[in-house]
């Protein structure tokens, strides 16, 4: 999935939520809440990032791999973004931070032109109680 910069984050959000539905209805595969919304968290605040410090399009991917959604999109500026520390008296730019913590990984990295945010997110929520389905 493709967005230029006039197509608005809904609509990256709507294009994740139809693939995960797709994904349950047509192969049967079970999406938990927690992902669903997860997965939309994450698409929201890269997709964001990549509107907001980009210049031009970004590209939204969506792949189920290994039992998680691998959310991955590509900007045109190179510059990898930097998490705040935790801050709860600043207000705002927390999203990075939040994303990082969500997920049960994340990677960034340069490529030729511009740069990609990987994050994946669980499919199915860890019985053991640990929201991001990360190994401890």
């Amino acid at each position: 999935m493709t967005f230029a910069g006039s197509e608005s984050v809904a609509e990256a959000r709507d294009a994740a939520r139809a693939f995960l539905t797709e994904v349950q209805a047509v192969h049967a595969i079970p999406v938990s809440e927690r992902a669903m919304g997860l997965v939309l968290l994450v698409v929201s605040e890269l997709v964001t990032n990549a509107h907001k410090y980009a210049p031009g399009p970004c590209l939204l991917d969506l792949e189920i791999n290994d039992g998680a959604v691998e959310v991955s999109v590509w900007d045109t500026d190179p510059t990898l973004p930097v998490a705040q520390r935790p801050d709860p008296g600043r207000v705002g730019q927390h999203g990075l931070e939040i994303v990082i913590g969500a997920c049960r990984s994340f990677e960034m990295r340069r490529e030729p032109v511009g740069k990609r945010i990987m994050a994946a997110i669980a499919l199915a929520d860890d019985p053991g109680g640990n929201p991001a389905g990360r190994l401890m």
